[in-house]
């Protein structure tokens, strides 16, 4: 943007950021709970579990953690099918440890919901399905087959007290300690539920926010790509129509110059007259060439010094009565860039721009370049009207010329500006327009280029 100051889903490679690194997130707060919840129902609550198999199932799924981050970190872009796989393994160590304190009378079997919640968000259809139908097994097998939960040990007369108090005695009375643990179960249960949904959902939503930021930019870059291809259709159009009746301009001038070689003035503008067909005709041919030219044809390898210099001599050959100051600074020796002839001509189109609106004042342009090993910025500083407000919010759209917006008139057929930041961008840089703080006015143009994109 122009600046004013995925066939079958077990074998696609999903295309939204990594799901496996949300599991791996999740799981280290699942394990690092499960621990916590299992030390206190041994140590503090002394319910005589079978710790020996729940300690060894939660080192299973610690250890799958440890694996599954070594191969995100390995670059593998997982599959559906895959974090299908690493969502089992949580229900069946899930499993695994409800089997051996009370299946579903334990008040952690709600806990079945968050894999099908997390698929349904992550993965196909028949994934979720798939989940679904998976826990559904897993919580059915454990109404039927499980260790029941042993009544705890320890002392839970201050939290019997509380809950006694908040039932009116009768339902503690009825169920004793076990209510209590079953109570405490259960909002632990609520907290961690809520915090892993949270957690979750944050980040799906600031997921959806960047990835409706990336189409818009993509709709907004195939837009002004179909752009660019209509200008350039036409462009090679008229290059090849212009061919005839600058080449019949080059003759007459010629002719101009062998029948008046006396007369020094007009000698002058004749000479004049023909450095600008030829500049013409020498435009015209690369614009063709180019057509049918690999990239590599139209490089060449340049110091980044001598290459902005080039480009000023040739732009003075074009506007021969423009004054310009130069001052180039960066580090030594320049670094070689091998820029494409469009970049080249974008900057050419900057300095138009600004020669046009400078041309009432006989001051100079100001042409500062400064670079380093990674950036190169340019600005071009003149002393015209500035930017107007209407100019400031249509800058760079095609065929908005800010010479009609600034004099009220056909000053530019608006396809300068546009050209030159869609140019700037596919290098990978960026143009600004702002109006210099400065009593006496004008603007500045800013180029900002990435020197690595450019680097020979």
């Amino acid at each position: 943007m122009f600046r004013v100051h995925q066939a079958h889903a077990a074998v696609v490679v999903l295309s939204t950021a990594n799901p496996l690194r949300r599991l791996v997130t999740l799981r280290r707060v699942e394990v690092l709970t499960q621990v916590v919840v299992l030390v206190l129902a041994l140590v503090w609550l002394k319910i005589p579990l079978d710790g020996v198999p729940m300690i060894a199932a939660i080192a299973v799924l610690a250890a799958v953690n440890l694996v599954t981050q070594w191969w995100i970190d390995k670059g593998g872009p997982p599959t559906a099918n895959e974090v299908f796989a690493q969502m089992a393994i949580d229900v069946a160590i899930l499993a695994v440890l409800l089997y051996f304190a009370g299946g579903p009378a334990n008040p952690f079997v709600s806990l079945f919901l968050l894999p099908p919640t997390l698929a349904a968000a992550m993965l196909p259809a028949r994934h979720a399905w798939a989940m679904a139908g998976l826990t559904l097994f897993a919580y059915t097998f454990l109404m039927f087959w499980n260790l029941p939960l042993p009544p705890p040990q320890g002392d839970l007369a201050q939290f019997d007290a509380l809950l006694a108090r908040a039932t009116g005695g009768t339902e503690h009375a009825a169920h004793g300690s076990g209510f209590a643990l079953h109570v405490l179960g259960m909002w632990l249960n609520f907290v961690i539920s809520l915090g892993v949904v949270a957690f979750f959902l944050t980040r799906m939503a600031a997921t959806l926010k960047n990835r409706e930021r990336e189409l818009a930019a993509t709709r907004e870059a195939a837009l002004r790509n179909e752009q660019i291809l209509s200008l350039g259709t036409l462009a090679a159009g008229a290059a090849h129509q212009l061919g005839t009746p600058l080449a019949t301009m080059a003759v007459v001038i010629r002719e101009l110059e062998l029948q008046h070689g006396d007369d020094a003035e007009l000698r002058e503008d004749l000479l004049l007259l023909r450095e600008q067909v030829d500049r013409c005709k020498q435009t015209i041919s690369q614009i063709l060439a180019s057509t049918g030219q690999g990239r590599d044809e139209s490089l060449c390898s340049l110091a980044l010094d001598a290459y902005l210099q080039r480009l000023l001599d040739d732009w003075q050959v074009i506007r021969p009565h423009a004054r310009i100051s130069v001052t180039l600074q960066g580090e030594q020796p320049a670094p070689l860039v091998t820029a494409e002839r469009t970049l080249e001509q974008a900057l050419l189109n900057l300095l138009d721009n600004a020669a046009d609106a400078h041309a009432a004042n006989p001051e100079a342009l100001r042409f500062a370049a400064t670079w380093d090993s990674d950036t190169c910025r340019i600005e071009i500083f003149d002393r015209g009207p500035g930017i107007g407000r209407e100019a400031a919010l249509r800058l760079g759209q095609a065929f908005f010329s800010s010479k009609r917006a600034a004099h009220d008139q056909a000053g530019g057929i608006g396809i300068g500006l546009f050209l030159s930041n869609a140019t700037i961008e596919r290098c990978g840089g960026k143009v600004e327009l702002f109006n210099r703080s400065d009593p006496q006015g004008g603007a500045c143009t800013r180029v900002t280029l990435p020197l690595n994109r450019l680097k020979a």
